[in-house]
């Protein structure tokens, strides 16, 4: 059995800036499914919001009016008072990564660059080129090995260490060693990141199942706002690896098949830099209604950046340029992108509060695994990077007190009885002669995708949700080919499975309960925000037959009202 202070489940930026502010003061250890410098956080690529006012369109920026625009951009459904904390920590957080040797790209006077992303009022997005999420991770992951951090690439936790509401750590499977790991932990924090590989179309690393978040709510975590599903407008069809916002941002056009930006019909003002939300929904408008273009490969509209030429392109996208090069074949200097929608992130998840707390006492959870709810039913891009770095920091700031407070060590019969929890379970897959996990995930991933997407109606969720609960029937009866621990990707996808069904059915009760269009939440049939009904946060907890409860939980107001959104 592996001992730790603290144990650190996920090496992206949470995790890593967790890390940090831990490990001066106690013997942490971070698990990873992957090295963490290959963790998803490294595929952010538009940039970091802060109002630091450093673009000479942005003199006059400050930290209320992000906060604003962060609370108008999630449609209201965002905590106030914690989407304040996190806009105030902003500034702080840039110029302490600058600091740390973050190469931020630079104006000629020297000051972070910054520039326009949707749903923002000022341009307020501090970026490297085209690859910030690439150069923040590089950062925190020097100067978490430099404080003598303990790291495990390639362990997958089975389950959470939970006794009497209290958390000792957890069980995981090192697929180097092939063996079963106890670790305990005084206090375990999961930024284990968001979902996405729920979904057929998806621009998430495979990594991204979203099992953290399932092992949470297993242990009896509740979760929060589920249904809120985000879809980036700008994936490349075929692979839907990401085109960032920030190709927008540099004054990229959306263009239909005849030659229109379409935009312009839906939000006048704001034209390409609209929310998420409502750019996705336009594309997928123009689509459906012939003006799209059509291939092999899908149904697309055009990014075009040929107008922005090829010094700017080379200068402060040339990620892009090499991924539509290597992937589609195609220059964007000569040539426009094709493009679609696909899920993107999270807003939902394991419900903590603004110190990354949750109801189990020495468990913590931050970054896209967690809701605290800073995005509300959408979420801006640029403040992903920003809320997993605040709410890790913060985090840290919280288990540094919470251990100061307490004498307790981890229960060894909790420990113990979980690791034979788990070796039970792959016992029971390795002797049973039923379906093949990744089968049964195939089906529930196109139920997603065509059923609980960009666009919602009553009778299609029903359908998903019937599937789901037919799948969650099928899965009782998975077996594996082997039960060998080493490198068993088959192994890790049936345990990870029971995970997602979990989550889907979450998703799409809670989006078939919610009668009401907010934000990522688009219901065909009830077109309109409700604020009298639904103005609040959707909770789901495990029921002891394993089916979710639906609860539901006031939203935090402060200083800003609901009002219409118009951009």
């Amino acid at each position: 059995m592996l001992k730790h202070d603290v144990l650190i489940v996920g090496g992206g930026l949470a995790g890593l800036r967790a890390a940090v502010g831990l490990c001066d003061r106690y013997n942490v250890g971070l698990i990873s499914k992957v090295h963490p410098i290959r963790s998803h956080s490294i595929a952010a690529q538009g940039g970091i919001n802060a109002a630091l006012a450093n673009n000479p369109d942005a003199k006059d920026d400050t930290p209320d009016k992000h906060t604003f625009d962060t609370v108008k951009g999630s449609d209201y459904l965002a905590d106030q008072h914690a989407a304040e904390i996190m806009c105030y920590e902003a500034p702080k957080i840039v110029y302490e990564m600058e600091h740390w040797g973050c190469p931020f790209s630079r104006f000629p006077d020297g000051t972070i660059a910054q520039r326009p992303f949707g749903g923002a009022g000022y341009p307020r997005t501090c970026y490297s080129a085209d690859i910030t999420g690439h150069v923040l991770l590089n950062t925190l992951f020097e100067r978490s090995v430099a404080r003598g951090l303990h790291i495990y690439p390639e362990f997958v936790v089975a389950q959470l260490v939970v006794k009497d509401g209290e958390c000792y750590g957890v069980v995981a499977i090192d697929q180097i060693k092939g063996e079963i790991v106890a670790i305990s932990a005084r206090a375990t924090l999961f930024a284990t990141g968001g979902y996405g590989r729920t979904y057929y179309y998806s621009t998430n690393a495979l990594t991204n199942t979203g099992s953290g978040i399932g092992i949470a709510y297993k242990a009896g975590v509740p979760l929060k706002d589920m249904e809120f599903v985000q879809f980036h407008p700008t994936s490349i069809i075929g692979t839907n690896i990401l085109m960032t916002e920030g190709a927008r941002g540099e004054g990229g056009y959306l263009v239909n098949k005849n030659g229109e930006r379409f935009m312009e019909c839906y939000a006048p003002k704001a034209m390409e830099l609209a929310p998420r939300d409502i750019v996705s929904r336009s594309i997928t408008t123009e689509i459906e209604e012939g003006r799209g273009f059509e291939s092999e490969l899908g149904k697309y509209v055009h990014l075009d950046l040929r107008h922005l030429g090829r010094e700017k392109i080379l200068e402060r996208l040339p990620g892009i340029r090499n991924i539509c090069l290597d992937f589609l074949g195609i220059d964007p200097v000569l040539e426009p992108i094709p493009i679609m929608p696909a899920q993107h992130y999270s807003m939902g998840g394991i419900d903590t509060n603004e110190k990354s707390e949750t109801v189990i006492k020495g468990f913590y959870a931050a970054g896209e695994c967690a809701c605290v709810s800073v995005h509300g039913a959408n979420r801006l891009g640029g403040n992903s990077l920003l809320e997993t770095i605040v709410f890790g920091k913060l985090g840290a700031i919280a288990i540094d007190n919470y251990l100061q407070a307490i004498n307790s060590e981890p229960d060894a019969k909790a420990i113990e009885q979980a690791t034979n929890d788990v070796e039970a379970k792959i016992r029971k897959l390795g002797n049973s002669n039923g379906e093949k996990s990744f089968r049964i995930l195939d089906e529930l991933r196109k139920t997603m995708s065509a059923y609980v997407g960009i666009f919602r109606i009553k009778q299609e969720l029903e359908t998903a949700l019937n599937k789901i609960i037919e799948l969650e029937g099928r899965a009782k009866n998975v077996s594996i080919t082997s039960s060998n621990l080493f490198m068993n990707y088959e192994l890790i996808g049936a345990i990870e499975l029971e995970y997602m069904l979990d989550i889907c059915h979450i998703i799409t009760l809670g989006a078939f309960l919610r009668e009401e269009s907010r934000g990522a939440h688009s219901r065909r049939d009830f077109p309109q925000r409700n604020d009298t009904d639904w103005l609040k946060h959707t909770m789901a907890t495990i029921r002891e037959d394993g089916k979710p409860e639906i609860s539901y939980k006031d939203v935090v107001i402060t200083k800003y009202q609901p009002m219409e959104r118009k951009y």
